[in-house]
């Protein structure tokens, strides 16, 4: 997914967080994203953890490696939409 993505998209405020929007982070420390994962609810995110190897689930806003590292989330799909699927 291209990280332009954190641009294009509708702005989504933190205590607006609706399953399947994108959120996104800095793990590098460079400002810009470099990590994405998606929404799922419940403080929860899905994304791809090339530290672990695998696709985990992680807390995004309780965690103290992720919370630090938000940059922001966008919303790309309805919330309605999303909670069919």
């Amino acid at each position: 997914m291209p990280k332009r993505w954190a641009v294009l998209r509708t702005k989504v405020a933190r205590a607006d967080l609706a399953p399947g929007d994108l959120v996104f982070f800095d793990t590098t420390g460079g400002g810009r994203v470099t990590h994405v994962g998606i929404y799922l609810g419940d403080d929860q995110f899905v994304n791809a953890n090339s530290y672990q190897g695998k696709v985990t689930v992680d807390r995004l806003l309780g965690d103290r490696y992720w919370a630090p590292r938000y940059l922001g989330a966008r919303r790309v799909l309805d919330p309605t939409y999303a909670l069919k699927r």
